[in-house]
């Protein structure tokens, strides 16, 4: 793995909004603006009828409305224009709320596309062409295969894969981090994104992507909503609303029998009233923008999901493969202990690691000072002053620091410093070689340390498990994931890295070609995995997994071959992403239940209202205490529409969720979303009739 993973922070439960110029607040007054007016233009049939639950509402409606304007159009009926009216407006209303939460997760995928769009801008490429000259041309005219030079300020014009030479990369606009990434010819980071700018150094780049096919653009389209895919359970709930639609639009039809039978004239309105309470119209109203919202928390993850199905799928998620390097641990082997041996003082050999490191600017020298300052070496200041540094070379297989007085402080290769001692008929410690090998069997990697001709004991390199991780996979287990790591060192370190980091399993020893095995292997058991990749090696197993997530720092391999893209280039990030797919779930889960809870209080409000002049017997259902029949269907259908934009902040920020097991989630979202679906009609109903019946007489 890169250094640009070092002493990257774990991300935390709580999703960050990274996108610029996305609001925090959902419902921001720009977005309820734009999402009014696009709430009137979906209105079009076209658009209405590919939610078969409100296009049901939508034909109602246009039924009273030519009842508005003649009142006997089927028929005599005593129900004057004004009651046709209010059913009328209430249904609009119902519509345009149902479009108004759609437009709202719309809205928020559109302002980010217009913040990425900012970053694609016409720029001219330096065009190689086949005797070896440079010709300027517009990005707009490269072709799959041309190659481009680009040098130091340069922006690069088009997706596409060094070939030559190394980099510093600012990809601060595609990303919204400030941190440049390196990026060089021949490794699994040689992968670069068209509005990204070199900072330093020179590239030659083949372009990978033609106009209209880079990822600017098909990040620009995804979080738009223009290409979201249905996952096959958001088709099913459709299937089932349908079909729930369906069977209450034949008992509502059989209902004009019974009524003539009965005695009873019931009027067109009042049936439509009564269908469109019945049917499931919140979570029906409600259920695209739970999808589409579920894909943006993710896009504002700074993780671009290529479906909805993706997101969906990170949700079931039952095994999580994890590579150990640069995912578990940083990747960079860190200093981790000092290890004293014959007889030398813990304070002695602490100042002379700090001093031997003072000019070594590796990540593992930076992190011997860190180490060796947080354990209190002392230095004089003066001392230090004019001091020299001793760079590492092949030859020596040491570095390290020579002072004014004469004194060298070295550390390096424990073979390199013993030769040297015994080179000059010093003595070797008889307990070096003990600590040596304990290192080594544990994984980790020895330097001795040298003050002149006294070897003081060993630096322990280590490779870290990264902060939090543990207490991570804890919440996995919780939820039920299984965790597994994938690493190439011996059993012994496999196994001492894996009960370090808290994981449940691992494969030692593991070859590429492993990945997809273990994959295969769990899915034959009939587990959901995911995993996380950015070499061209790891392309198969993240095609083969369920959830596959690529760097956007790895080769476009990977990149093509999941169907995630981190473009912060965290491995880490699909722990998030799994509970963000478990949010949106759990969300569709709970507003479902709470649909099909609160119709209950609108039978209890409408069927008594149509039946209790024929029989009075059903005044015992009128628990409520309604004032009239009309006001009791007037009622139930004004709370119906009420209760959608009550509910999209809770669709557009997803139901909260706390790491548990299936069957505690399950509980709470019928204690919380079923009996407070059932509870709160009763509750609305009472209060919209009481204003109904106190200020109009209804």
């Amino acid at each position: 793995m890169s250094d640009q993973y070092h002493h990257q922070k774990i991300d935390g439960q709580k999703l960050t909004n990274k996108a610029k110029n996305v609001p925090n607040n959902p419902l921001s007054a720009a977005l309820i603006r734009t999402a009014l007016k696009d709430a009137w233009l979906k209105l079009d049939p076209r658009k209405m009828i590919t939610s078969p639950v409100m296009f049901i509402v939508y034909v109602g409606m246009i039924v009273v409305f030519l009842l508005v304007i003649d009142p006997n159009l089927f028929g005599s009926t005593k129900v004057g224009r004004d009651y046709n009216l209010a059913v009328f407006l209430v249904l609009l209303a119902t519509v345009v709320f149902a479009n108004f939460a759609e437009a709202v997760a719309e809205g928020r995928g559109r302002a980010q596309a217009a913040s990425l769009r900012k970053t694609k801008t016409e720029t001219m490429a330096h065009l190689v062409l086949k005797d070896g000259t440079i010709k300027a041309v517009p990005s707009s005219t490269l072709k799959k295969g041309d190659i481009v030079r680009v040098r130091e300020g340069e922006l690069i014009p088009a997706d596409g894969e060094i070939i030559e030479g190394l980099a510093s990369i600012d990809e601060s606009a595609i990303t919204g981090e400030s941190a440049p990434v390196i990026k060089e010819a021949g490794g699994d980071f040689s992968s670069v994104t068209g509005g990204t700018r070199v900072i330093s150094d020179e590239i030659l780049v083949q372009v990978t992507a033609g106009q209209g096919e880079s990822f600017l653009d098909k990040m620009i389209a995804l979080v738009e909503g223009a290409v979201r895919e249905k996952s096959p359970n958001e088709i099913a709930l459709t299937t089932l609303l349908a079909v729930l639609s369906l069977i209450f639009l034949v008992v509502v039809t059989t209902l004009v029998p019974i009524s003539r039978y009965l005695g009873v004239a019931i009027d067109i309105a009042t049936l439509i009233a009564l269908l469109v309470s019945l049917i499931p119209t919140t979570i029906g109203a409600l259920l695209s923008a739970i999808g589409i919202a579920g894909m943006d928390r993710v896009t504002q993850f700074n993780v671009l999901a290529m479906s909805g199905k993706a997101v969906e799928a990170s949700g079931d998620i039952d095994t999580l493969v994890l590579d150990k390097t640069g995912t578990i641990t940083y990747g960079n082997r860190m200093a981790y202990e000092f290890i004293p041996v014959g007889g030398a003082q813990q304070k002695d050999l602490i100042d002379a690691a700090y001093l031997a490191s003072l000019y070594d600017e590796t990540p593992e020298g930076r992190s011997i000072v860190d180490l060796a300052r947080k354990k209190g070496a002392h230095i004089d200041e003066a001392y230090v002053s004019g001091a020299e540094g001793i760079d590492f070379s092949a030859e020596t297989r040491t570095s390290g620091t020579r002072f004014q007085d004469g004194t060298v402080y070295l550390k390096g290769a424990v073979d390199a410093i013993v030769n040297k001692l015994t080179a000059n008929g010093k003595r070797v410690p008889g307990d070096l070689q003990a600590s040596t090998e304990r290192i080594a069997k544990e994984g980790g990697t020895p330097l001795a340390v040298l003050k002149g001709e006294t070897l003081l004991g060993l630096i322990y390199l280590k490779d870290t498990v990264k902060e939090g991780l543990k207490e991570r996979f804890a919440e996995l287990r919780a939820m039920g994931i299984r965790t597994i790591m994938l690493t190439g060192d011996n059993p012994l370190t496999a196994a001492t890295i894996a009960q370090e980091a808290g994981v449940d399993d691992y494969v030692a020893e593991a070859k590429p070609e492993d990945k997809i095995c273990v994959i295969k292997e769990e899915q034959a058991r009939g587990r959901r995995v995911a995993m996380t990749g950015d070499g061209t090696n790891d392309a198969p197993a993240l095609a083969q997994a369920d959830v596959g997530l690529a760097m956007n720092s790895g080769t476009m391999a990977a990149k093509e071959a999941a169907n995630m893209i981190d473009l912060d280039s965290d491995p880490t990030k699909l722990l998030s992403v799994i509970g963000i797919g478990k949010q949106l779930l759990m969300t569709r889960g709970a507003l479902t239940t709470f649909s099909i809870a609160n119709d209950i209080a609108k039978y209890f409000a409408i069927i008594p209202a149509m039946f209790m002049l024929a029989m009075p017997e059903l005044k015992m259902l009128n628990i409520m205490q309604l004032a009239t029949p009309q006001s009791a269907i007037l009622s139930a259908l004004i709370f119906n529409a009420l209760i959608i934009p009550a509910l999209i902040p809770i669709a557009i920020r997803g139901v909260r969720y706390r790491p548990t097991s299936p069957d505690r989630l399950l509980a709470r979202n019928v204690a919380i979303y079923g009996v407070g679906g059932i509870i709160i009609p009763f509750v609305g109903i009472k209060l919209i009739d009481l204003i109904l019946h106190g200020l109009f007489g209804v």
